[in-house]
């Protein structure tokens, strides 16, 4: 059986995690919409944007627009790929309770 992913599992960086993943090939969400998407603080948001980064599953771009600074977020092929054995995880549990 599929182990689940500890640091995709909390409830929030699943969340960021299946938003990310559902976009397309070199393209990045900006923080503020992540942040608004998800309902959270920019705290909230942050910390757990940073233990993904840590995870090497996220890529942070940081710029500046219009001389304000901007953040952008996006998956990485190794967080695309963690999340992808995360779900297939909990579709074998979901699997295995059907059967009980």
């Amino acid at each position: 059986m599929s182990e689940l992913n500890e640091t995709i599992h909390q409830p929030v960086r699943l969340r960021i995690m299946a938003t990310l993943v559902t976009l397309d090939k070199n393209s990045e969400l900006d923080f503020t919409y992540l942040r608004d998407l998800l309902g959270v603080t920019d705290g909230n948001l942050g910390a757990h944007l940073r233990k993904l980064e840590e995870a090497e599953y996220i890529k942070v771009n940081k710029s500046f627009v219009d001389r304000k600074p901007r953040t952008y977020v996006s998956a990485t092929e190794l967080g695309k790929k963690a999340f992808a054995g995360h779900v297939n995880a909990l579709k074998e549990i979901l699997k295995n309770d059907q059967g009980m």
